[in-house]
């Protein structure tokens, strides 16, 4: 089942900085250890795609 969520981060988009604070808010949202949260497609990319397991 996919769902789509809208999420903005405050890091600017240098060495990672917002791909690490997003996995930190969806982790949390979810009530997940971070290293449960992977970004699949669209590591450099506005668009990505996240699996939380």
């Amino acid at each position: 089942m996919w769902e789509e969520y809208v999420v903005s981060v405050r890091s600017p988009p240098l060495e990672g900085k917002v791909n690490a604070e997003l996995i930190e808010a969806l982790a949390k949202c979810f009530g997940v250890p971070k290293s449960r949260v992977r970004i699949v497609s669209g590591q450099k990319s506005r668009k990505k795609i996240v699996e939380i397991d």
